[in-house]
């Protein structure tokens, strides 16, 4: 398995784990996947990019960027922020368990962004999640 889809397994297994971001999101609208619309509200993960980190001759480490996407229909963007604070809190609550090939050396939400969709009814949140995993001998 790469990293990059480690570090989505374990971003979903947290939020559907936490109460507090069920209780805003169901779980069966934790997702990945390509459709449009997405359910509302809905959090989707899954864009990625994955960089070299460069710092160790074995090419061990990678940097993980997640992008995870928050959609509710709402005339703010109160909901949204609500649903990314918690995911920020659930994230923020113990080291990402990425399996027996990774471990997790850092993890952060480096940007959160509230978005009002130009159809004038959803609000959009976009989180970037970044990862520093390390690949381990099993």
């Amino acid at each position: 398995m790469s990293a990059d889809l480690a570090v989505q397994k374990a971003i979903r297994a947290r939020l559907v784990a936490i109460t507090a971001v069920t209780d805003l999101v169901p779980a069966s609208s934790i997702i990945d996947r390509n459709s449009s619309p997405a359910p509302r509200p809905s959090i989707v993960i899954g864009d990625a990019q994955v960089i070299d980190e460069g710092n160790s001759i074995a090419r061990t480490r990678e940097r993980i960027f997640h992008t995870v996407h928050v959609w509710k229909t709402e005339p703010s963007r109160e909901g949204v922020k609500e649903i990314m604070a918690a995911i920020r809190t659930a994230l923020r609550s113990g080291r990402l368990d990425l399996g027996p090939g990774y471990h997790c050396a850092d993890w952060r939400v480096s940007n959160m962004r509230a978005l009002s969709d130009p159809d004038g009814e959803t609000s959009h949140g976009v989180m970037v999640v970044d990862v520093l995993a390390e690949e381990v001998s099993s």
